[in-house]
C-alpha cells in the first residue's frame, strides 16, 4: 500500500486550529509551538504569512489529552497577549479538506495589479468550478506578479476562462498544470527579431544598403498575404545585393537586447534549463547572440557571401513558420526534453505554430491574433517576465546574481 493510500484510510481525529495575528516579530512562530508543545499535540498543517508587517499564523494540531484543551486554549490566550496579538482557536475534526480534482497554477501579471481585475480573475476561476487554495506574491516589480493555486478545475477550461477573462481587463494570464512537471528541467527556444531583441534585423541591412523603404514595402506585402514568408525573405534579401560582407559587423553591433533578456537567460541557465532562438533572421547575428548569452541552440537564415560581398541570396534550409516549430521538435529530441516541458517564446505569425507546438507558448509583446492562439500572453516590454509564469520569484532572480557562478 502507497504511502498515499495510507493517509487517505487514516481515520479522523479531533483537532484544533490556532490562529494568530497582529504586528511581526521575530520569535512569534517559535513562542507559538513553545507554548503548544506543553501540551504534547502533534502538528498537522501550518500555514504563515506576513504582508506589510502583520502576520497571520495558523496551527492546525491534534487536540490536547482530556481535560488539558481549557488549559491550552487560556494559556495561548495570555501568551498572544503578553505580545499584544491576538489568538483565535477552533475545534474541529480531521485534516484540511481534501482539494478538488484537477490543480493548476495561474500566474497573473499586472502593471498595475488593480482590485478591479483581480476580482475579474477570481470570478473567472469560481465560474470554472475552480477553488483558490492560496495566493503567492512572485514579484513586485517590473510588474506586480501573483500566483494563485487552484483546485477542483482542469487546466484547459481554466486557462480558456481565464483568457477571455484577461483580454478585457488589461492582465496577462498563464495557466500550467501543477505537478512534479513544472520542476522538471525544460527547453526554452525564443523567436529573436522583437523578442530577444528590439530591432529587426533585416531593417539593420536595408538601412546600410539604402533600402529601408523597399524592404518595408516587401514586409508590408507579406503582412497583408500577398506573399508567403519565404518569398519574402528572398525578395527583401535581394535587396542587399552588392553590400560589403564588413556590414555584418556593423549590424551585430547595432542589435539591441530586449530589457530582461540577459536576466531571463543567465537565470534559466542557473536552473539547468537549456535555452535556444530559432529566427527567420540570419545566421550571421544569432551565431554572434548564441556566443555572448551562451546559449544551447541556433539556427536562422545564413545571406550568402561570396568575395566579400552579398550575393542577395540565403543558403541553406529555409527557417519559416513550419520551419520553427520543426527546429523546436528537433531541439527537444536532442536537449531529450519532452515537448511537453518545452516553451516557445514569439512576437509573429510566423511563431504560431511553434508556439501551439510548445507545452507553453507565450506570445511576447505580440499582434492580436498572436495573443488569441497562444497559451498566455506578455505585454510589457520586459523579457524576464517569463520567469514569473514558471513560477520563479523576483527574490529568487536578485539572490541568484549575487552569487558568482
Amino acid at each position: 500500500m502507497s504511502a498515499s493510500q495510507t493517509a487517505s484510510r487514516t481515520p479522523e481525529v479531533p483537532t484544533l486550529l490556532v490562529k494568530i495575528f497582529g504586528k511581526d516579530r521575530p520569535g512569534i512562530t517559535a513562542g507559538l509551538f513553545d507554548t503548544l508543545a506543553a501540551f504534547s499535540v502533534d502538528v498537522v498543517d501550518i500555514e504563515q504569512v506576513v504582508t506589510r508587517g502583520r502576520i497571520v499564523l495558523c496551527a492546525l494540531v491534534t487536540e490536547p489529552s482530556a481535560g488539558t484543551e481549557g488549559e491550552l486554549r487560556s494559556t495561548v490566550h495570555s501568551w498572544a497577549e503578553s505580545l499584544r496579538l491576538q489568538a483565535e482557536i477552533i475545534s474541529g475534526t480531521g485534516d484540511n479538506l481534501p482539494r478538488g480534482v484537477g490543480r493548476s497554477h495561474v500566474t497573473v501579471l499586472g502593471h498595475p495589479l488593480t482590485a478591479e481585475s483581480t476580482a475579474a480573475i477570481a470570478a473567472a476561476i469560481t465560474s470554472t468550478g475552480g477553488n483558490i487554495d492560496r495566493v503567492f506574491r512572485l514579484a513586485k516589480y517590473p510588474v506586480t506578479a501573483v500566483e494563485f493555486a487552484v483546485s477542483g478545475t482542469e487546466t484547459e477550461p481554466l486557462r480558456t476562462a481565464l483568457a477571455t477573462a484577461a483580454a478585457g481587463i488589461g492582465v496577462d494570464v498563464a495557466v500550467v498544470s501543477a505537478g512534479l512537471q513544472r520542476r522538471a528541467r525544460r527547453l526554452i527556444v525564443m523567436d529573436v527579431d522583437s523578442t530577444l531583441i528590439q530591432d529587426e534585423v533585416i531593417e539593420l541591412f536595408a538601412a546600410h544598403a539604402g533600402c529601408e523603404e523597399e524592404v518595408a514595402e516587401v514586409t508590408a506585402r507579406a503582412m497583408r498575404g500577398e506573399l508567403d514568408f519565404e518569398q519574402s525573405l528572398h525578395a527583401r534579401v535581394a535587396l542587399l545585393a552588392g553590400l560589403d560582407e564588413s556590414v555584418v559587423e556593423k549590424v551585430r553591433a547595432e542589435v539591441r537586447l530586449t530589457p530582461g533578456a540577459r536576466t531571463l537567460v543567465r537565470t534559466l541557465k542557473r536552473l539547468g534549463y537549456q535555452v535556444g532562438i530559432v529566427s527567420g533572421g540570419f545566421t550571421q547575428v544569432t551565431d554572434e547572440l548564441r556566443v555572448r548569452l551562451g546559449l544551447d541552440f541556433a539556427a536562422a537564415n545564413t545571406l550568402e557571401i561570396v568575395d566579400g560581398k552579398l550575393t542577395g541570396r540565403v543558403t541553406g534550409e529555409i527557417v519559416d513558420r513550419a520551419g520553427k516549430a520543426r527546429l523546436l521538435r528537433r531541439f527537444a529530441a536532442e536537449a531529450e526534453v519532452p515537448l511537453a516541458q518545452t516553451v516557445a517564446i514569439g512576437d509573429g505569425a510566423n511563431d504560431l505554430d511553434m508556439l501551439n507546438t510548445a507545452g507553453l507558448g507565450v506570445a511576447f509583446n505580440a499582434k492580436p491574433v498572436v495573443r488569441r492562439a497562444a497559451h498566455t500572453a506578455v505585454n510589457v516590454p520586459f523579457l524576464d517576465t517569463v520567469l514569473y509564469l514558471l513560477g520563479i520569484t523576483r527574490e529568487e532572480v536578485e539572490a541568484a546574481d549575487t552569487f558568482v557562478d
